[in-house]
């Protein structure tokens, strides 16, 4: 069974960068998809980017162009590069594995693995 472990969150103000980190104990983690998502106070959890087993990648349009998600699969680790971060980007972020296979999701219920959370605050 894949664990995961978020790293990375912290503290910043607009404008600025932070690299979330993903770090995957299991077997198989380069076989799997997978995701980062995030949950802001009062709000659900919502989708924010994917990555296939091949290096596939998708975004949500409120962070394209503005976040990298990328995977050393020698290193079983997964990365979010979140630059000109703004207040709205203010939440609890987690990463999602789906080691079931099949095709990466942007939904909730395609991943049965999820990591704790690293929370994320962007202050004006």
């Amino acid at each position: 069974q894949v664990q995961l472990v978020e790293s990375g969150g912290g503290s910043v103000q607009a404008g600025g960068s932070l690299r979330l980190s993903c770090a995957a104990s299991g077997y198989a983690y380069s076989s799997y998809c997978m995701g980062w998502f995030r949950q802001a106070p009062g709000k659900e959890r919502e989708w924010v980017s994917l990555i296939s087993a091949y290096g596939g990648t998708s975004y949500a349009d409120s962070v394209k162009g503005r976040f990298t998600i990328s995977r050393d699969n020698a290193k079983n680790t997964l990365y979010l590069q979140m630059n000109s971060l703004k207040p709205e980007d203010t939440a609890m972020y987690y990463c999602a594995a789906d080691s079931r296979g099949g095709y990466c999701s942007t939904r909730i219920r395609g991943y049965n693995v999820w990591g704790q959370g690293t929370q994320v605050t962007v202050s004006s």
